[in-house]
């Protein structure tokens, strides 16, 4: 289906930003969907701004949905919007709600009253393994979400498969464990890291405050992670994928390959903060992607530390830029 129309909510986002590139690159139509806001938050998508277009609308707004939807007549909608950060969930898990969970489903019945057609991409999560069943985690892995965040992305994971049992719509979501890039947002606790020892090597920050440095993840590169959701909905029959590397790594051994590439040593600088640890921990996360390997040929290329490298390397040259600090200069380590 390469060369059609597709519609990203969500699309400011690192995510929605990359899944931009790569559809105009297979030569499709791409528009997105924004919330009206007092600024435009369009950094992520800048360099794409004169060949995408942005239309308003929102997640809590039924009628905006459906009158975008009658607009844009998109082949495939990739639905990336969600209040996404799982720390903000338990301070705002009503709102986390409406946006992550029932915001999923009238995006849903938009594409059921307006064009039943249209191929839905839905961003599910990791997160909704919680405490996990079984490592790794597959298809088949019960859920056991652990933040009104999971406990939300699950319904909209639920409300997707009911949507394509209950109307036959071309419904998938792809299951994605932790993808991150130097688009991520600064609240991520990878960006978070890349970031503070980039400031820390340039003498711009004296210190990393973190919380679980114990908990494990499946860390990939982004950039491949959205190449994943394509595939997905080229398949003609609609299923549900997760992607992953299939390796684990604890925060500890993210935070070491930061500083290692940099030349410090994390003892000197790492400092636990309690107010970042969760109310409710997940240990340890591991995906199994072997049916997404066997059907869609998909596999993550980048290896961590490599994924670690280009994070604080982006950070490294956006605070030279910013600040005029260059590392091994005056004032830095």
């Amino acid at each position: 289906m390469s060369g059609g129309r597709a519609l990203i909510t969500g699309i400011t986002g690192q995510d929605g930003s990359y899944l931009a590139e790569l559809l105009l690159e297979k030569g499709y139509e791409v528009h997105g969907m924004v919330r009206r806001a007092s600024t435009e938050p369009y950094e992520r998508i800048a360099h794409l701004r004169a060949r995408v277009r942005l239309h308003q609308a929102d997640l809590l707004d039924p009628s905006s949905l459906l009158a975008l939807l009658r607009e844009v007549r998109p082949s495939e909608l990739y639905n990336l919007a969600a209040q996404s950060f799982v720390p903000t969930s338990w301070l705002q898990p009503s709102l986390t709600g409406e946006f992550t969970a029932l915001g999923v489903t009238r995006v849903l019945d938009a594409i059921r009253l307006i064009d039943p057609e249209i191929r839905f991409y839905q961003a599910s999560s990791s997160e909704m393994f919680g405490k996990a069943q079984q490592v790794p985690q597959s298809e088949s892995t019960p859920f056991y979400p652990r933040s009104p965040y999971a406990v939300a992305k699950l319904f909209g994971h639920w409300i997707t498969v009911n949507y394509r049992e209950s109307f036959g719509l071309h419904a998938v979501s792809g299951i994605l464990f932790n993808h991150e890039s130097p688009r991520r947002g600064r609240e991520f606790v990878s960006r978070h890291v890349s970031e503070s020892v980039a400031a820390i090597k340039l003498g711009l920050a004296e210190e990393l405050p973190i919380g679980n440095v114990l908990s494990h993840r499946d860390w990939g590169y982004a950039p491949e992670y959205v190449d994943a959701m394509w595939r997905m909905l080229q398949r003609d029959e609609p299923t549900d994928y997760v992607i992953g590397t299939g390796v684990q790594h604890s925060v500890q051994e993210f935070i070491d390959a930061a500083f290692a590439h940099v030349g410090l040593d994390p003892a000197d600088f790492v400092r636990v903060d309690k107010t970042r640890l969760r109310p409710a921990e997940v240990d340890t996360l591991l995906a199994d992607p072997t049916k997404a390997r066997r059907e869609l040929g998909w596999e993550a290329r980048t290896p961590f530390a490599e994924l670690v490298r280009v994070m604080v390397e982006a950070d490294l040259e956006a605070q030279e830029r910013a600040s005029g600090r260059r590392r091994g200069g005056p004032g830095t380590r």
